[in-house]
């Protein structure tokens, strides 16, 4: 794609269809959905954190350049982009015509301050995809240039758009605590739907925006309510009752999943998660001297049943891991690393040449593990982790927390001996993977390398690859990053699987998109 010019599909092409597709329905407007989150937001800016909970939010107020469609990306705030030759200018035309909600035109001015100032500095992975990012140009109100010091491959960039690509308004932001601004919190976007309230422990509201871009028709509804429920009976309960439309993510137990899953109401699966392929992790501080013995790290991993853990918490839905990328990865994926199955003996072998010896108790050695609180399964895996360590002489201490001590605790504060969650998978290493294992980036950057992992030799590679235009050579060179990454361990991405959602069938349009939990909604409508 050197060279090239990727055009729009969004008014001839995909996204026009899904319109007429709803149309052909006889679209209903108005009405308000309600959609369950199980976690509270501490920021609800995305270009200020990539996250799933903010995308699920915020992506219905701020939208990215680039989206992606089931058959390829889709131009959203930029309508074309192509790349000079050597990979080092990359320029985006931009939409016209389009206001934030303030009323403020969007113009070039906004990409190029977020690009400079958040999605360089300050957003978690996109710090690493945007190292080499020494300018934005405006030659005109409506074309972005972004000039890099090293090659930066475009199908890598337009990969990382949905996620990492979403401007602010500049004459909200500029000359402010951008960390402190008071609209990470209330975000003004340009998107189909207005910020209106967050009652903190309750609700967001979300309203209708007339002016949206794209017409007088769209958005078909009149609001979107996210509702905060942690306690996942009790969501089940609301979404059975009829009180919610959807839950995304995992949101509610599994069990719950797929009991619910039998009755006709609803609609239960991975469709529309496609782009969010993730792991269950156990990552390490290796800042504890123990921690730091990679013998103790394969012991762990030796202890780790996935064949179990699979079947009890994640019921039959997705493989053991191998590594840092996912099998969905496609070309950038390698079986051929070093594993560790389950072997008890072997993680006892090794805690014993480690010299942690079991005391008179059978304890060798005590660690404080946070569970993230993404949903019940990551909850799951936390107390799974505890009671696998305890068989070979590990005593665990579970500290639970919300999200925002969660993400202090561990990637702030570095709080912890050992911590579980997920890692997400986002259409290439480079926009999600990669910043997990590269050093330097910024304290409190959140799923970012906050572990006390440094390797040169990781490092380069990571680099080679991020300014690599061939792709079967930065294939190669992300097979190399899997491999070293099993073979030091500073993260054991132990299972790989799909998110569920589950979904009302009165909710139409619903996942119609590989990441439509965290698009815009524009199209989405109730047959109510």
């Amino acid at each position: 794609m050197r060279g090239t010019t990727g055009r729009l599909l969004l008014l001839g092409g995909v996204l026009c269809v899904v319109a007429a597709a709803a149309q052909a329905e006889d679209v209903k407007r108005g009405g308000t959905a309600v959609i369950h989150m199980n976690a509270e937001q501490g920021v609800l800016n995305p270009a200020l954190r990539a996250s799933t909970g903010v995308y699920q939010i915020s992506g219905k107020f701020m939208e990215p350049l680039i989206d992606k469609a089931y058959d390829g990306y889709v131009g959203v705030l930029a309508t074309e982009w192509s790349s000079s030759a050597d990979g080092k200018a990359i320029t985006f035309k931009l939409r016209e015509g389009v206001k934030w909600h303030d009323g403020k035109p969007f113009t070039c001015d906004d990409v190029a301050f977020t690009a400079m100032n958040l999605w360089k500095k300050l957003l978690n992975y996109s710090t690493t995809l945007q190292a080499n990012l020494e300018a934005v140009d405006c030659p005109t109100p409506h074309t972005a240039v972004f000039k890099y010091s090293k090659p930066m491959p475009l199908e890598l960039l337009v990969a990382a758009m949905p996620d990492l690509g979403h401007p602010v308004p500049k004459h909200l932001y500029e000359g402010t605590d951008i960390l402190k601004n008071p609209y990470n919190q209330k975000p003004v976007g340009t998107g189909p739907f207005k910020f209106v309230e967050y009652k903190r422990g309750e609700y967001i509201i979300g309203e209708r925006n007339k002016d949206y871009w794209r017409g007088k028709e769209y958005p078909y509804l009149d609001r979107v309510i996210w509702r905060f429920i942690p306690d996942k009976a009790a969501a089940a309960a609301a979404l059975e009752a009829g009180e919610m439309h959807e839950s995304g993510f995992n949101g509610i137990s599994m069990e719950d999943m797929v009991r619910l899953s039998k009755d006709p109401r609803f609609d239960v699966g991975p469709k529309g998660f496609e782009n969010n392929v993730a792991h269950s992790t156990v990552e390490f501080n290796l800042r504890n001297p123990i921690l730091s013995d990679l013998r103790v790290r394969q012991a762990i991993y030796h202890a780790l049943d996935a064949d179990f853990a699979l079947k009890t918490i994640m019921r039959g839905y997705g493989k053991p891991g191998r590594g840092p990328i996912p099998s969905a990865a496609g070309a950038n994926y390698t079986d051929e690393v070093q594993t560790y199955p389950y072997n008890v003996e072997k993680a006892k072998a090794l805690l014993d040449e480690a010299g942690y010896k079991p005391d008179a108790k059978g304890i060798r050695f005590k660690l404080k593990h946070r569970p993230a609180p993404w949903g019940e399964y990551t909850q799951l895996w936390g107390e799974y982790f505890a009671q696998a360590m305890k068989q070979v002489g590990i005593a665990v201490e579970l500290v639970t927390n919300d999200a925002p001590g969660f993400l202090n605790g561990v990637y702030r504060d570095h709080d912890f001996d050992t911590a579980s969650g997920w890692h997400q998978f986002r259409a290439d290493p480079a926009v999600s993977t990669t910043v997990w294992l590269r050093s330097g980036a910024p304290v409190g950057t959140a799923w970012s390398n906050q572990f006390g992992y440094k390797s040169d030799k990781m490092d380069d590679l990571i680099d080679a690859a991020a300014v690599e235009l061939d792709p079967a050579k930065r294939a190669n060179l992300y097979h190399q990053v899997q491999k070293l990454e099993m073979t030091d361990l500073p993260v054991i991405f132990a299972i790989e699987h799909p998110f569920l959602g589950i979904t009302n069938k009165k909710l139409k349009n619903h996942h119609n998109t590989p990441r439509w939990d965290s698009s815009s909604w524009y199209d989405v409508w109730l047959d109510q």
